[in-house]
């Protein structure tokens, strides 16, 4: 709370690279809505990748550790008035920032009513929020996870407030192995999102044990620390910065492998669907998946978007994230 509300006036005072948007290219729609969000929302704001899925009309999404806003006032745009953005953060100037521009984003959008709210509040505890259980499509979150002592708890709470089909887009710092008590311990390197950074294979065993699918990597970028006190800290520890996504699946919708065939016309997407590391679907193509992607493709909003059969000759292979 101390170093995103008072140490940290404007990004360019982070002392590494963690909190720096991923250079994969945006669509139209996206580069076109980040140019209407205000500018004391963008420079307060503090996300280390850009957490924008895909198919968003009309739809409910939560946002972890939302700070200044940035990313609920960009998806406000994507859903449209009909869709709803929450954002939650626990730091109370950035909260303050982000409810300050309200209105000012309602008119430069031209909506009749808000469709956004901002409330303080800890991402470990939704409930004491007052976040109802199956009441968002999406969960996002930039950056943050690594902020919370208790992984567990924020991704327990996530998965328990997603629609069933529902997902969990986002991305943090991830490490090469376990962090010594010395470097958790670090209080600029915790600030700087790296001290709490999940050993990358942690986060496969607690997706599976709190019930999601599990993780399929987006994109990944290399972590540079540029001060050499922080070097000497972290030793031969490598991060990255990692987006990956989570499905809730319900258990009817495991089928087995098959073979899908995207329909086109998402927008930004419209001919071609870069889903994942190792999914990418071309408009009409005919797609062997296995058991899992198809459950997923099954259940969440992607449903309406493929043409999707059981079987297929190479479905079985199974899909590794490294």
């Amino acid at each position: 709370q101390d170093y995103y509300g008072k140490e940290l006036q404007k990004s360019e005072d982070l002392k590494t690279n963690a909190c720096v948007t991923s250079a994969r290219p945006l669509p139209k729609a996206v580069r076109d809505a980040l140019e209407r969000v205000h500018e004391e929302v963008v420079t307060r704001y503090y996300g280390c990748g850009l957490v924008i899925p895909e198919c968003l009309a009309a739809c409910r999404i939560l946002d972890l550790g939302s700070g200044s806003g940035r990313d609920c006032y960009l998806l406000s745009q994507l859903v449209g008035e009909r869709g709803h953005v929450t954002g939650i953060d626990m730091t109370e100037g950035q909260v303050e920032v982000a409810k300050k521009h309200i209105a000012y984003h309602m008119d430069k959008f031209g909506y009749r009513k808000s469709n956004v709210e901002f409330l303080q509040g800890y991402m470990e505890k939704l409930g004491d929020a007052g976040l109802a259980d199956e009441s968002y499509d999406i969960v996002i979150s930039n950056c943050v996870i690594n902020l919370a002592p208790d992984k567990r708890a924020v991704l327990r709470e996530a998965y328990r407030v997603l629609k069933p089909g529902g997902e969990m887009y986002f991305s943090d710092v991830y490490a090469s192995q376990r962090l010594s008590e010395t470097v958790r311990k670090h209080r600029v390197l915790w600030g700087e999102c790296l001290a709490g950074a999940l050993y990358w294979r942690d986060l496969y065993s607690i997706a599976e044990e709190v019930g999601f699918s599990p993780p399929c990597l987006v994109t990944a970028s290399p972590i540079t620390i540029g001060d050499k006190e922080l070097e000497t800290i972290i030793g031969d520890c490598r991060f990255v910065s990692a987006t990956f996504r989570l499905f809730k699946v319900p258990g009817s919708s495991r089928t087995g492998p098959g073979q899908v065939i995207y329909n086109g016309g998402i927008v930004g997407h419209e001919r071609e669907l870069m889903f994942d590391a190792n999914f990418t679907f071309k408009e009409g193509e005919v797609v062997d998946v296995d058991a899992e992607m198809a459950a997923i493709l099954r259940s969440s909003r992607f449903a309406e978007e493929f043409l999707i059969r059981g079987g297929g000759a190479n479905a079985a292979a199974l899909q590794g994230c490294c």
